[in-house]
């Protein structure tokens, strides 16, 4: 770990920051260096204040984005509220959430080009550090593109570029890899590893993907709910010494952390506390099993009886489920044959056939550009389909109005602001209820019923695009949700959420299914891929590489190796454990032992922090008691 200079590269003191509108700060009050050479790990809860605090670090805030500050920020001594953005641009090189933000030109070497160029570089460096920068992220063959025609991943990688081409000796990345496959990310770190190794540049990460971060970060900084600094120490003093605390929190940790804290509870030793798989197996291999541990047998290739909240939680939820996974629905809700979509004169996606049995909750994986994206919109129809390509419910979705298919299907985009069209949150979700005709006061409850489900009545009169990644996500989710479609499709929908509240959202989504609503997601999270999906459909190059029982599909390593992905953390933890062969083909979180771990309900319980009011289950809403006020709210239970 770096030895802090005199002067460190950024210096945030006593940091507290209000949007405009806004009456609570976020974050509150955090102080914290960075000197050059560290890569340092910003971690909390959604809402606290992170996405909030990297703008601060260039000046944007409060300069370009309204809100009143209090304390500082320095980065290399200059004062960013004080110091022009165009001059701290040349010491902060920033990667936003949303890649998309940041993109304006339109080949990805005039974008890689656009920051040196105003900085009024020699043509020649210009064109040296942009070839540099995009040969680093993968996109030099691909230089003479129009962005708009990358995947999400790949604008990801492009905005990555962008800011390597700079050369700031503070890079600021918050979630630089939510929307690239696993190979991208390797790519990435592998990039950014080269370019802090010369010990001159800073690196300051916010990322829930701490998998992929935990080997790259040398120091952790952790924001509570409220905004505060809770901890600040190194890797090992912060994710093993405190993983409990944060795991209470509500913040991520990798899988195989998860799984030992819930083997721990079985009755493993486990310490000191794994952080990666290869740390988790060795620690299984170096000591017995004990004596009350009875795991149940791992559920590969068969139905998945149960769901847990596994993917953030420690599985202590879940619910129960008869069916064969593996089956041929005669009657599929969704039907494609021989889909070709084009987009900017290229084929996306070639001759695609595919059904989606009714009631399946199914995942689309593949890696960057594989056509996931444009397959759901297709699906949904949000880019329209050739006619007759694509029936949902037995409805031609290319020959159908919006209203129409809104009510057969409700679609929630990767990116959470092109779905906004109110000005509050409050009637952000009204919308969708009163295009129902409902009375004002029936709109009403059941609008303040799933703000408070998702855990956004305190910002019920705030502009959409003044919350919070995760918040955003979210509502994104409550806004598909009222119109009661039998589908659900969903663009990444854990990006920008926390542990806790990606775990909720998953808990909904699986009980929504439970009781008969199709899901179909796109994601990268291979570990979020096992634990829910009972079906798997795997793209390469716009075309439908395999399709099937999820278990299936994963425990076939050639087939995930030929569509670019890896196989989920915990099946590479666990996979070959030579002294616990009845652990070594679990691949699911709920799977492990857990002591504590109580019996599945037949409905998801949801896990609320102890500080927030009990939720309203969103699937009453349509209770004629909650309609009048008098009926109690939904029970939750299952705490971590």
């Amino acid at each position: 770990m770096a030895v802090s200079p005199a002067v460190p590269l950024l210096r945030v003191s006593e940091l507290g920051i209000t949007h405009d509108g806004e009456t609570t700060p976020a974050p509150a009050s955090v102080s914290f260096d960075v000197a050059p050479g560290e890569v340092v790990l910003l971690l909390g809860p959604s809402g606290s204040g992170k996405s909030t605090l990297t703008l601060a670090l260039n000046g944007l805030l409060p300069q370009a984005v309204p809100a009143t500050v209090a304390g500082s920020v320095e980065v290399d001594g200059l004062d960013t509220q004080s110091t022009p953005v165009a001059e701290l641009s040349t010491r902060v090189g920033m990667v936003f959430q949303d890649p998309d933000a940041q993109l304006v030109t339109g080949t990805l070497l005039d974008e890689v080009a656009f920051g040196p160029e105003n900085l009024r570089m020699p043509v020649a460096e210009v064109l040296a550090r942009a070839e540099e920068a995009l040969r680093r992220v993968g996109l030099w063959e691909r230089r003479r593109d129009n962005p708009d025609r990358l995947s999400g991943g790949g604008r990801q990688r492009l905005a990555i570029a962008c800011a390597l081409a700079m050369g700031s000796p503070l890079l600021v990345l918050d979630e630089p890899t939510a929307n690239l496959d696993p190979a991208g990310i390797e790519e990435v770190y592998a990039a950014l590893a080269e370019l802090v190794a010369a010990g001159d540049r800073a690196i300051l990460l916010v990322e829930h993907n701490l998998d992929a971060a935990v080997g790259f970060v040398d120091r952790v900084v952790v924001l509570d709910h409220d905004g505060f600094l809770a901890a600040d120490g190194s890797v090992d003093d912060v994710l093993r010494g405190r993983a409990e605390d944060l795991h209470a929190m509500g913040v991520w940790l990798p899988v195989s952390t998860l799984a030992a804290l819930r083997l721990r509870r079985a009755g493993f030793r486990l310490d000191p506390l794994p952080l990666t798989p290869d740390e988790l197996r060795a620690a299984l291999d170096a000591e017995p099993a004990p004596a009350s541990s009875s795991p149940r047998p791992p559920l590969l290739a068969e139905s998945t009886p149960d769901r847990s909240s596994a993917t953030g939680g420690l599985g202590e939820k879940g619910w129960s489920r008869d069916r064969n996974a593996g089956a041929t629905d005669p009657d599929p809700l969704i039907t494609v044959r021989g889909l070709t979509l084009r987009r900017s004169r290229t084929d996306v996606l070639h001759d695609v056939d595919l059904d989606v049995p009714r009631g399946a909750f199914v995942a689309v994986v593949g890696a960057n550009g594989a056509g996931k994206t444009s397959l759901i919109q297709a699906l949904a129809g949000v880019v329209s389909p050739p006619k007759g390509t694509v029936h949902v419910d037995g409805l031609d979705v290319g020959r159908a109005d919006a209203r129409t298919l809104s009510s057969r299907i409700g679609f929630v985009f990767q990116n959470p602001e092109h779905q906004f069209i109110a000005h509050t949150v409050f009637d952000e979700i009204a919308h969708g209820l009163r295009r129902q005709h409902l009375s004002d006061e029936e709109v009403r409850v059941r609008t303040e019923a799933l703000l408070e489900r998702f855990g956004l009545s305190a910002k019920a009169d705030s502009h959409p695009f003044l919350l919070s990644g995760g918040q955003k996500r979210r509502l994104s989710v409550g806004t598909a949700l009222v119109a009661g479609a039998p589908v659900l499709v969903l663009d990444e929908p854990t990006f920008g959420q926390d542990r806790a509240r990606a775990d909720e959202l998953l808990s909904l989504l699986s009980e929504l299914n439970a009781e008969g609503t199709t899901i179909v997601v796109v994601t990268h999270d291979m570990q979020l891929v096992t634990d829910y999906a009972d079906r798997t459909v795997v793209l390469a190059d716009g075309r439908v590489l395999a399709e099937g029982p999820t278990a299936d599909l994963f425990a076939d390593d050639a087939l995930i190796a030929r569509a670019g992905l890896r196989p989920p953390p915990l099946r590479r933890a666990l996979q070959g454990v030579r002294n616990h062969p009845e652990l070594s083909r679990i691949a699911r979180l709920a799977d492990l032992p857990d002591a504590h771990a109580p019996a599945p309900t037949s409905r998801s319980q949801f896990r609320m922090d102890a500080s927030e009011p009990t939720p309203i289950d969103p699937l009453r809403l349509n209770d004629p008691e909650l309609r009048t006020g008098t009926a109690a709210p939904h029970a939750t239970g299952g705490a971590a």
